[in-house]
């Protein structure tokens, strides 16, 4: 299984999720609200004020995958979300030695 995390613009969310949704296999997703800033070396803040508040809002995706289906996941998350600008985030993807669904057994407490 994969760990799949990505931060991408907000504006990306709806057209990435009908993109993964396509995919035989997807399994869902976690988003949550996220800000983020660039590295110094790719924009440097050209005052005090706009260097305390240089954050953008983001979107932080998170999947956990099958092995099969986890390129085809990164892969639709760069083609979607990319514009071509500094700023379109960042994808990644770690390995999960063991992951367990959490719900409600049928016969339990």
């Amino acid at each position: 299984m994969k760990e799949i995390k990505a931060v991408i613009r907000p504006n990306k969310l709806t057209t990435l999720r009908e993109s993964l949704r396509g995919i035989p296999g997807f399994p869902g997703m976690t988003v949550s609200k996220a800000e983020g800033c660039s590295a110094p070396s790719r924009h440097a803040p050209n005052s005090i004020r706009e260097e305390l508040t240089d954050f953008t809002p983001k979107v932080r995706i998170e999947i956990v995958a099958p092995d099969d289906v986890a390129e085809a996941i990164v892969d639709a998350i760069v083609r979607v979300s990319q514009t071509g600008h500094i700023g379109d985030g960042l994808v990644w993807m770690t390995d999960i030695e063991r992951a367990s669904f959490i719900h409600k057994t049928t016969g339990g407490v």
